[in-house]
């Protein structure tokens, strides 16, 4: 069978042979055992719903090994063999162009150039999937193969629930991971009903389907660390020959090391998982691998003394790194972690006293004795790195549940109160004062040609409406338009693109509907050979309350409701959004964030103008009306601003209390 009739038939009407486990790639590490006997009756139960009965017996005995073996029924037997890639959108079978736009990023979603775990659908984060098995996938593309547009395709954890009709202004899909009630949103509720098939963990643009590889962090990760060497450094010091140490080179945190490049620093990034390092370093994304602490040390030293710019992967864990710096007195000038820690116990976190093999056996052999080795592993970490912080070192929680983690293994990382975190998380220092609450978050595209001509083109377009509008910026936001100038005019030199053809930018509402025209008007007169998808990560303005990552900047108490994330996505899915998503966890971990995200594809139409535009001030502004209410004073002066240009837009201001009224208070 070619590639389109695999594509339409969805569950082969033949049951396929099973396939050997590739050794290869890297693969999600055994989960937890943690279902009683009926449950994992139940479990089989549940996976063999997808296949005709006359398969039961042979499937049901396939997936007790797996759910045995592996902790998850992922069917690998079902796995397609074709290339698994974003292709041209016109290579899909398809009655809507919408849906062939979708059909190719789940597919760049799965490449294994782009996925951590590619055959069990995870995208990055240790457990970030797009479904929770293989026959979901294939029902997906079948189901996409066959909408029209007058229809609607509800997704449950991955799982397609079916078509339904729908007006053509509706959603084309709706997706939700996740979504527990929330007495039954703890670390091992996952663990349980992730086994049983009912739920799964969506990242943040894994299982929306936005995922575009490293390239996807990196802008805000280049803005994150050249701003922190701006906290660090006096000001016009070069970051040639300063030192930034960090952890982690799976998904999100792969792009650390190229960032580093970008803004001219040394960059050493400890992993220990040797399969995501050579992948990195085959990309592009890292100059050197060493193993050696000692050559480590030699080799910093050098880079420091000669004023280098270089990116190391260290083949190791990081809490030794720490320590030996700390010992042999190399001074690191600003630090961070970006290791999966929303799932210390699964496998993103390794502690230092076991090496990559013993801790994959022990997550699941022995779970009790693996979660006190990570605790003790912080308290290490954390001791070593405040040793750094007294020496000058800028620390900070990169949002993956560091500190927090941190905090719950008794590790020192509190203030003398105890009320607070004694380093602060970029958001509060970098991203959410400087960005978020002027509106500026990580806006992005995908040309559905996978023609890099036309990425060319757009990155063009971006750069024209980026240089026009800083003319008339306001002094609050010179810098970010700057930064974003100079970020597109080296974008396609710095070779940014892994899997599918796509940019990432920091705009605002102004700058993301003006770029969005151009893209549609280019798309209509044949400028653009395809349509444009276009998106976000939901690490942004409005699409995540995480009281310890995106909102952690919001103090007015509400950094722990959630009303901001679920009106985004419903806000979207009314005013034009090609489809959405709506998650638990994200970043920081199941139960303690919830995000939203969306999809809009640019088809050159009239109607594509009134869509991006509704949609996109909608989408940044609801977050920037929330932070104004929190009191936050860039987002205050930057709903003011849209006010004045938007008429029919009205918010609630606060009005603001002198502090003194409430000083004598009982």
């Amino acid at each position: 069978m070619n590639f389109n009739e695999q594509i339409t038939q969805g569950i082969p009407a033949q049951l396929p042979a099973p396939q050997a486990y590739d050794t290869t790639i890297s693969h999600a590490p055994k989960r937890k055992d943690i279902l009683s006997a009926d449950e994992k009756r139940l479990s089989i139960e549940n996976a063999l719903r997808y296949f005709p009965k006359e398969w039961h017996a042979e499937l049901a005995t396939e997936f007790w090994h797996e759910l045995k073996n592996y902790g998850r029924i992922y069917m690998y037997r079902f796995r397609p063999n074709y290339e698994m890639y974003a292709r041209p959108i016109c290579e899909y079978p398809a009655k809507s162009v919408q849906a062939a736009c979708m059909m190719m990023m789940i597919q760049n979603n799965l490449n294994p150039a782009v996925a951590q775990h590619p055959h069990e659908l995870i995208t990055y984060g240790g457990n970030g999937a797009v479904f929770q098995n293989w026959a979901q996938y294939l029902l997906t593309m079948q189901y996409l193969a066959e909408m029209t547009d007058e229809q609607s395709l509800h997704l449950y954890s991955g799982h397609p629930l079916g078509l339904f009709p729908a007006f053509k202004s509706s959603p084309r899909v709706v997706i939700s991971n996740g979504m527990m009630i929330p007495n039954y949103s703890k670390p091992d509720d996952w663990e349980k009903y992730n086994a049983l098939g009912v739920t799964q963990y969506g990242q943040m643009t894994a299982g929306s389907w936005m995922y575009i590889g490293p390239q996807g962090i990196i802008h805000g990760t280049t803005i994150t660390v050249m701003n922190a060497f701006r906290k660090r450094l006096k000001p016009n010091e070069s970051p040639k020959g300063k030192l930034f140490l960090t952890a982690g080179l799976g998904g999100m945190s792969g792009a650390q090391p190229k960032a580093g490049n970008i803004v001219g620093c040394i960059t050493v990034c400890a992993e220990v998982n040797i399969q995501a390092i050579v992948k990195r370093y085959q990309q592009g994304w890292v100059d050197e691998i060493i193993d050696n602490l000692n050559e480590l040390v030699s080799r910093v030293t050098r880079a420091k003394t000669e004023r280098e710019t270089v990116s190391i992967a260290f083949h190791g864990n990081v809490v030794s790194v720490w320590e030996e710096f700390e010992k042999v007195g190399l001074f690191v000038e600003i630090g961070t972690d970006q290791t999966s820690l929303h799932n210390p116990y699964s496998g993103g976190y390794y502690p230092v006293s076991l090496s990559f093999e013993e801790a994959q056996k022990m997550i699941s052999e022995d779970p009790t004795r693996f979660k006190a080795e990570v605790g003790q592993s912080l308290r290490r970490q954390a001791a070593a790195i405040n040793k750094h912080a007294a020496r000058g070192t800028y620390f900070f929680d990169y949002g993956n549940a560091f500190l927090l983690e941190c905090s719950k293994a008794n590790a020192d990382v509190m203030t003398d109160d105890n009320k607070k975190f004694r380093y602060p998380s970029y958001v509060q220092d970098i991203m959410g004062p400087l960005y978020f609450d002027y509106g500026f978050g990580p806006f992005r595209w995908v040309c559905c040609s996978c023609s890099p001509d036309d990425l060319n083109h757009t990155d063009q377009l971006a750069l024209e409406v980026l240089r026009e509008l800083r003319q008339k910026a306001p002094s609050e936001t010179c810098r970010q338009f700057d930064d974003n100038i100079h970020w597109m005019e080296e974008a396609g030199k710095n070779k940014l693109v892994v899997g599918s053809q796509a940019r990432i930018l920091y705009a605002n509402s102004d700058a993301r509907i003006q770029i969005a025209l151009r893209f549609n008007e280019a798309v209509r007169n044949n400028e653009i050979s395809a349509p444009i998808v276009l998106g976000r990560d939901h690490h942004d303005v409005s699409g995540t309350d995480s009281p310890f990552r995106e909102t952690s900047n919001i103090y007015d108490g509400s950094s722990f409701t959630a009303d901001m994330a679920v009106q985004n996505v419903i806000g979207d899915a009314s005013r034009g959004a090609t489809w959405v998503s709506l998650h638990n966890g994200g970043g920081v971990g199941w139960g303690e964030v919830i995000n939203g995200g969306f999809g809009l594809v640019l088809d050159g139409s009239e109607q594509a103008d009134a869509n991006l535009k509704m949609m996109l001030l909608y989408d940044v502004n609801n977050g920037i009306a929330r932070r104004s209410w929190a009191r936050n004073k860039a987002a205050m002066f930057a709903i003011q601003q849209e006010m004045k240009q938007t008429p029919a837009l009205h918010v609630t201001i606060p009005n603001l209390v002198d502090p003194t009224v409430l000083d004598h208070l009982d």
